[in-house]
């Protein structure tokens, strides 16, 4: 039993002797080593430097991983650190002394990651999308439940003041009765091309075999491996066997607005259809309640629209949502708006996420739900996945969001899981 769960499972309050280092009891402000929270962060690629920048002062990074080690040196050059560096994060996540882990790899990783440290009793931050698709989703969930880890989705809106605001009042009839949501055709993935990309040389200190994971065995190839903004004419985000491209991307925040503000936290729509064909066709879904969410603002160069949540038109008034911020039509319909100062913490660079880690630092605590627990985090990761497949598949789909299953419909219900490769099958549950 760690130090911390055995004071708070014996009431006890330890009193300090008069020698010990004031770095060791800290203060408010800067938590003492007893105190704070003992973590690792796994994948430090763009996202993962990010996320070590927006550690609050409770936490203490003791090891960061990745599978190109050039990436964790670079990391160790900048920080001057002596945090422990794995290639494997099976490895790492069998160190006894970490209290939690941010999963911060390719979309094709996260569950596994994830549930493996669950299964070693420790806390997951695990970036969005949740998962990469439904049936794994559902194991994670499952797998957090069982162990009874904190599991906080990197869908940091959801703890923005300005955003819960908003979708808490839409959700409590702010507006009225909600008729229609209207958001960005995001789109999805491709098929990984069926003559392959031309097999490159691996770099020195990237383990390829490892960065591919549960993913199909392929050539390695820079524009698979790259990320989107190293502009080399591809990335791995695009193609279906790593990720589901910016319908979970980008759409894991829009789509988390629409689910909180109707108040769909714990199930999801029951019919999704496409209104055109083609690989970008724009598509609607319609909850159980009636209320339909059209996907028809264009994902391209000139945006229109908010890309990170949606325009919710009520019987009283509209309401755009869209990150850190809303407005209303007519304007003035909120008499007593939020202080805009509580924007203006989210903003700047290096505060990107910080308050939604400090939420779930707060809730590993105090072992509450986190405000995107797993739960949450699947759901919107199932809708974003049920876009996929409508997509795929070009007709009208029912969706039973209790069961989690197509109605009548066995093509669609065989896309709801995907092969893994040997040896990186999800784990059994014990």
């Amino acid at each position: 039993m760690k130090r911390r769960s055995f004071l708070r499972s014996c009431g006890v309050v330890a009193v300090a002797p008069l020698f010990v280092r004031s770095d060791v009891l800290g203060s408010a402000a800067t938590p003492g080593a007893n105190q704070r929270i003992v973590l690792a962060i796994i994948g430090m690629g763009q996202r993962g430097n990010q996320m070590l920048q927006n550690i609050p002062p409770a936490g203490r990074v003791a090891a960061i991983c990745d599978a190109d080690q050039r990436k964790t040196a670079a990391t160790m050059r900048e920080h001057k650190a002596e945090w422990a560096v794995f290639q494997d994060y099976r490895k790492l996540i069998e160190r006894k002394d970490l209290d939690a882990v941010i999963v911060a790899t390719c979309d094709h990783h996260h569950v596994l990651a994830a549930m493996l440290a669950c299964q070693a009793g420790k806390d997951v931050y695990v970036e969005k999308p949740l998962s990469l698709y439904i049936r794994e989703g559902r194991a994670l969930v499952t797998t957090a439940r069982k162990y009874g880890r904190v599991v906080q989705t990197g869908t940091q809106q959801r703890t923005m003041e300005m955003n819960r605001f908003a979708c808490e009042f839409v959700r409590g009839g702010g507006i009225g009765k909600v008729r229609v949501v209207e958001c960005v055709n995001f789109k999805g993935p491709l098929a990984y091309p069926a003559e392959g990309l031309p097999a490159e040389p691996i770099p020195d200190g990237l383990d390829w075999d490892l960065w591919q994971g549960p993913a199909p065995a392929r050539p390695f190839n820079r524009r698979l491996f790259a990320h989107w903004t190293d502009k080399v004419g591809g990335w791995w985000g695009q193609w279906r066997d790593y990720s589901n491209g910016q319908l979970t991307g980008l759409g894991s925040h829009a789509f988390d607005m629409v689910q909180y503000a109707l108040g769909m936290d714990e199930t999801g729509p029951v019919e999704l259809w496409p209104i055109e064909e083609g690989p970008a066709a724009r598509l609607r879904f319609r909850y159980a309640n009636g209320v339909e969410v059209r996907l028809s603002f264009p994902d391209e160069e000139p945006y229109r629209g908010p890309r990170l949540g949606g325009v919710f038109v009520g019987s009283e008034a509209k309401m755009e949502i869209n990150r850190n911020k809303f407005t209303t039509n007519p304007p003035d319909f909120i008499k007593h708006p939020p202080d805009p100062a509580l924007a203006r913490q989210w903003e700047g660079e290096g505060w990107i996420c910080r308050g939604h880690v400090q939420n779930w630092f707060d809730c590993i605590m105090s072992r509450e739900k986190p405000t995107a627990d797993v739960e949450i985090g699947h759901r919107t990761a199932t809708l974003c996945q049920l876009l996929v497949i409508t997509r795929q598949l070009g007709r009208r789909l029912r969706w039973d969001p209790q069961k989690e299953v197509f109605v009548g419909d066995d093509e669609a219900n065989k896309l709801l899981d995907r092969p893994r490769r040997d040896g990186w099958q999800l784990p059994q549950l014990s």
